[in-house]
């Protein structure tokens, strides 16, 4: 697998070729479910009325938009560095509510103690420099801000660890090929998902960047995870 520079020059092409049908082929491939996990983080920012949130690796939009359908008086602001991504979100229904933000999720351009909410969905298994991100989400957040990330996880041991890895390997890529076009794009989640942090080290790596009472929940049989955490105040 690619790493550094290249690597996130590989993934940002990747969704800006997979943008047209990324939602359809999250519905798909979840079971439906995705749409659930997003409603889970909008809970856990426990962002107050009228609220700003940021949310990182916002492609299209999703957790953005449960954000604002759950507090429509929400200041809510999607970055992303795929601009085709964006794109697609911005023609959705109240695209113009969200305010849309080209940014490196390394080098955020916001200015610090900024946000009540830090989201970020599929965004740290693609990051570079995992330490540097929490930085810059700690940096933007403002003292008692929550931050909460929804990712894939690697597939637990246990009894059904095969039929997942199977369904990685083989049904994914499938999907990729029918329903999007971009079998490559799929084949790169499944291999960047078994290479990615466990939950317990995810959260080890947001306690060693100085976020308090962190924890997480899995769903999916432990193949995806909600973590969340706080900014000290």
């Amino acid at each position: 697998m690619l790493q550094g520079k290249e690597r996130a020059a590989y993934v940002q092409n990747m969704f800006d070729r997979i943008a047209g049908r990324y939602d359809l082929m999250n519905r798909v491939m979840t079971f439906g479910q995705d749409q659930r996990w997003r409603q889970f983080v909008i809970q856990q920012t426990q962002l107050p009325r009228g609220g700003s949130l940021l949310d990182l690796a916002t492609g299209t939009g999703d957790i953005a938009f449960a954000a604002l359908n759950a507090d429509p008086s929400a200041h809510v602001i999607g970055a992303d560095f795929s601009v085709g991504m964006m794109l697609v979100g911005k023609k959705r229904p109240n695209g113009s509510v969200v305010r849309w933000s080209g940014a490196d999720a390394l080098n955020l351009p916001f200015p610090s103690d900024s946000f009540d909410a830090v989201t970020a969905g599929y965004l740290m298994r693609n990051v570079i420099d995992i330490p540097r991100a929490f930085a810059e989400q700690m940096r933007v957040l403002k003292p008692g801000g929550r931050l909460v990330l929804l990712d894939t996880a690697p597939p637990p041991d246990n009894l059904l660890r095969p039929f997942i890895l199977l369904y990685l390997k083989y049904g994914i890529p499938t999907l990729g090929r029918l329903i999007s076009g971009n079998p490559d794009a799929y084949q790169y989640l499944p291999e960047s998902t078994q290479k990615f942090k466990t939950p317990d080290e995810l959260a080890a790596l947001m306690r060693a960047a100085g976020f308090v009472n962190v924890a997480y929940k899995t769903f999916m049989f432990g193949t995806t995870a909600v973590h969340w955490g706080a900014k000290p105040r």
